[in-house]
C-alpha cells in the first residue's frame, strides 16, 4: 500500500475514534492529527479540510466494502443501505454535518447524476427531468439521514422494503395520473 495511503487511512481511523465521543465541529485538524501523532502539514498535504476526509472515507470505505460484498462493481441501493447501516454511528453524525463541502452534499453529488440517468429513460416529460432528478435525489439523502439517525434504525432489508413500498405507490399513481390526463 503506498505511503499516500496509509496516511490518509491514519488520518481517516483518527477522524472516525474522535468521532465517538465528539460532535463533528468540535473537532479540529489538529485534534486529528494529535491523535494519529502526525504534523498538521502532513494532514494539508492529503487534505483541504476535514470535511474532504469525510467525503474521502466514504469513497474508499464503500468502495472497498463492495468489493468485499462481492456484487462485482456494481453500485446498488442494497450493497449502500448495508454499508451505511454496518457504518451507521459514524454516518449519522456525517450526515448531521450542515455546511458548505459537507458530507450530505457530496453524497447527493455521486447520486444525483445516477438518479438523472436513471429517470431519463423513464420520464414522459423530459422537460421535468431534472426537477425530477432533484426531487427523487432529495428524498434519497433525507430518507437515509432519518433513518440512520434513529435510535435503534431497522434492518436494511426492513428499510428497503419500506423504500420499494413507496416506490410502487408512486409508480400506480403515475400510471391512475397518466390514465386519468389521456381521457381529460
Amino acid at each position: 500500500m503506498a505511503d499516500s495511503v496509509i496516511t490518509k487511512k491514519a488520518l481517516a481511523a483518527s477522524l472516525k475514534k474522535l468521532m465517538e465521543k465528539e460532535p463533528f465541529l468540535k473537532i479540529s485538524v489538529g485534534d486529528i492529527c494529535e491523535k494519529c501523532n502526525m504534523s498538521r502539514k502532513s494532514f494539508y498535504y492529503h487534505f483541504s479540510d476535514k470535511y474532504e476526509l469525510v467525503n474521502w472515507i466514504f469513497d474508499t470505505e464503500f468502495k472497498e466494502f463492495v468489493c468485499v460484498s462481492e456484487i462485482n462493481g456494481i453500485y446498488g441501493l442494497k450493497t449502500l443501505t448495508y454499508y451505511f447501516y454496518e457504518n451507521r454511528n459514524f454516518y449519522r453524525k456525517a450526515f448531521a454535518i450542515e455546511c458548505q463541502n459537507s458530507f450530505s452534499e457530496h453524497f447527493r453529488s455521486i447520486c444525483y447524476p445516477a438518479i438523472f440517468e436513471e429517470i431519463k429513460e423513464l420520464a414522459g416529460f423530459p422537460d421535468a427531468m431534472e426537477f425530477q432528478a432533484n426531487l427523487l435525489t432529495d428524498g434519497v439523502i433525507c430518507s437515509f439521514k432519518r433513518w440512520l439517525t434513529l435510535r435503534e434504525p431497522m434492518l436494511p432489508d426492513e428499510f428497503l422494503e419500506q423504500i420499494n413500498i413507496c416506490l410502487r405507490i408512486v409508480a400506480k399513481q403515475a400510471d391512475i395520473g397518466l390514465i386519468y390526463k389521456e381521457n381529460i
